[in-house]
């Protein structure tokens, strides 16, 4: 007996879809088991020691070091994730419902062609004590000495990391925003909302899941990342993931590092359940998009 229409649609899914699990599962999921059985051994002289125990998650709980850099880190993702999501959305806005093309779109895009280091290193240049902002300030005579705050400091940090971290939000906003007809928006002026009403009460509700998926994935890339911190933060830009890539890197410590990656995320997943709570404390996140109820099956 034959297969019908939905079956075989599943079949063929299955088959397509096979290749890519196949990778996620042999390179990304058995990868982080493994490292998950690592963090609760131990390592004496880059020796590794099998022996089951929780010394790597007491140590790392209980270091006041952890904390101060973890907090940086923290800080680090979360403005530059605030900072992202709101210059990205009006500028997402303008390329779906605005512009008649996606020139604009394509130039923001542009950005990713140049090395990371040479972003870092333009703004390092740009927040110098001879850069091109102290010295337009002193040639106007607004300062008479360089301003000493914009470089190596939490600010020079999470303007490089906007800059860096800018496309990737716009791309998922975009994306997100695609999927919010104009034809909704219409309806909603029609109706007498005013353009606050359709920003919170039709575009960020229909397109939060795109909201909630840019804050995320600029804050995890921003507050892992150490080299960033380490060149423009000063002495107190020092991150954890510096400290969990010098476990493996420098110390050889691979289960002390690997303790310190997990409680990491732990902490990343407390913040993403916190976003999303948020959203929905303010009634900007309901459960299912509009669009995706009126097709649902009753």
């Amino acid at each position: 007996m034959g297969l019908n229409i939905t079956q075989r649609q599943t079949v063929l899914s299955s088959v397509l879809a096979a290749p890519s699990l196949a990778f996620m599962l042999v390179f990304f999921v058995f990868p982080c088991l493994l490292l998950l059985l690592y963090s609760f051994w131990t390592a004496r002289s880059f020796v590794i020691d099998p022996t089951f125990n929780l010394d790597n998650y007491v140590r790392t709980l209980t270091a006041a070091g952890f904390w101060r850099t973890g907090l940086t880190g923290l800080n680090n993702g979360l403005w530059t994730a605030i900072v992202s999501v709101l210059l990205s959305l009006p500028a997402a806005y303008y390329i779906v419902y605005r512009a008649r093309g996606n020139a604009a779109f394509y130039l923001i895009l542009l950005s990713w062609f140049s090395s990371y280091l040479v972003r870092v290193y333009a703004w390092r240049t740009i927040l110098g004590t001879n850069g091109l902002i102290n010295s337009t300030l002193m040639q106007w005579g607004l300062i008479q000495q360089p301003l000493e705050f914009l470089l190596f400091s939490p600010f020079a940090s999470i303007i490089t990391l906007v800059h860096i971290m800018f496309p990737f939000a716009l791309l998922l906003l975009v994306s997100a925003l695609r999927d919010v007809k104009q034809d909704y928006l219409d309806a909603a002026r029609d109706l007498g909302a005013t353009r606050s009403q359709v920003l919170l009460r039709v575009i960020i509700p229909m397109a939060y899941k795109g909201i909630v998926s840019a804050f995320m994935f600029t804050f995890i890339l921003a507050a892992g990342d150490y080299i960033t911190p380490q060149l423009l933060g000063g002495r107190d830009g020092v991150s954890n993931g510096l400290l969990i890539a010098n476990q493996f890197r420098s110390a050889g410590n691979w289960p002390l590092g690997a303790a310190m990656a997990f409680i990491t995320l732990v902490l990343f997943i407390g913040i993403y359940f916190a976003f999303s709570q948020l959203l929905r404390a303010l009634r900007l996140a309901p459960g299912l998009r509009f669009h995706e109820q009126e097709h649902r099956p009753c």
